[in-house]
């Protein structure tokens, strides 16, 4: 598979410097983003490290775990201890110079040490300092913000799984991204809004909010019909066929969204008369008759292989493709010229999803072990440039 090279240079974000006091998943996902766009992101780390520094098996071939090595290259790592005095001092001092704060504690405990807001901004006025919870700083603070708490409580795992089996979660922690994802979008906002005014500003992000706002279609049919939808499995609620079905080998699956794409299929499977079908011939006729067209449509694909009819019906303009495990999801990415794969120093990680030509993100160092910038300090420009 290739891989994405390493690439020195400012890039866009060159000069914008971070005092990271975030731990786990959504802070250090959306620092590293940030980083990969050229901002010096400090790891601002307590004495015995991120706690994903522990999360392991499996580890890398440098023998960190991969979970944090997923989350925190291009970035330099401090282990600050906040109850000592020196190392309060210190963290309050790269505060106070950075022009980005990002921190993930529970509501209160920022300014237990005096690194809240507004204790930042009394020294350092400009400061875009970003507050990642779980709940919110209100009714919220005291309850706990793991993903999966979220994904349950936030409605997500109702809609998720088989109509008779368990509420299911997301097979990766997809609400920490995405939270992580909003506060890069704060972050970047906030900036620019410094620009104009030269003012900092407080970014509030939290999980639940990041997942309603996610559900979308979902959250949307929720308040205009005062019903809340239940779990389909891999069936959409608006769209038929939109499923995975079982070819002879493997699963694949089939994105029909309109009419002309329902007609294209029946004809292809060998079965045209499917699409003449009062019960089949429109979007919403097929929808009030999921099962039966389910099963229709699993017998015509049980004769040949997943390969096969993904690559007939993409031909003809029909969404398809296989179930790829994540392993085949990379490898595809990759024949397709993304370049979905960084390597640094032999750790491997997935690249940077936000593309701008004119900038490109670049990729210059590795996770950090932990207090391996012992005594860093800002610099105009990124010292990983160096």
């Amino acid at each position: 598979m290739a891989h994405t090279e390493q690439r020195a240079g400012g890039g866009v974000l060159a000069g914008i410097r971070v005092a990271d006091f975030s731990r786990v998943l959504a802070g250090p996902y959306a620092t590293m983003l940030l980083a990969d766009f050229g901002a010096d992101v400090l790891k601002i780390e307590p004495p015995a490290g991120d706690d994903t520094r522990q999360w392991h098996p499996p580890v890398g071939p440098d023998g960190q775990a991969t979970y944090f090595a997923s989350v925190n290259r291009n970035k330099r790592s401090v282990a600050l201890d906040l109850t000592d005095a020196a190392g309060l001092a210190e963290a309050r001092r790269l505060a106070a110079s950075a022009d980005v704060v990002v921190e993930n504690f529970r509501p209160g405990v920022m300014a237990r040490f005096g690194l809240a807001y507004d204790d930042v901004r009394a020294a350092n006025p400009g400061v875009v300092y970003c507050s990642i919870t779980g709940f919110g700083a209100g009714e919220g603070a005291a309850l706990a913000g793991y993903d999966l708490l979220v994904q349950a409580v936030g409605g997500l795992m109702s809609i998720t799984g088989a109509p008779d089996g368990d509420p299911t979660k997301a097979g990766v922690a997809l609400v920490d991204v995405l939270t992580g994802q909003n506060a890069v979008a704060g972050i970047l906002l906030a900036l620019r809004r410094r620009d104009a005014t030269g003012e900092g500003a407080h970014v509030e992000v939290n999980l639940l909010q990041s997942l309603l706002s996610a559900l979308t279609n979902q959250a949307g049919s929720t308040l205009a019909t005062g019903r809340a939808p239940g779990r389909l499995g891999n069936a959409h609620p608006s769209i038929a066929p939109y499923a995975v079905f079982r070819a002879a080998d493997r699963e694949l699956v089939i994105a029909v969204g309109n009419d002309r794409q329902f007609r294209t299929l029946a004809r292809l499977l060998g079965a045209p008369a499917l699409a003449d079908d009062e019960r089949f011939t429109t979007n919403a006729a097929r929808v009030g008759h999921r099962d039966e067209l389910h099963e229709e449509l699993g017998r015509a694909l049980a004769a040949a292989s997943a390969a096969h009819w993904v690559e007939v019906l993409t031909d003809a303009g029909v969404p398809s493709g296989l179930v790829n495990d994540v392993a085949e999801a990379l490898a595809f990415a990759d024949r397709l010229g993304l370049a979905p794969v960084v390597d640094l120093d032999g750790v491997r990680s997935v690249a940077n999803p936000i593309g701008l030509a004119a900038a490109p993100p670049g990729y210059h160092a590795p996770p950090p072990r932990l207090d391996a910038h012992r005594g860093a300090d800002w610099r105009r420009t990124n010292p990983l440039d160096e």
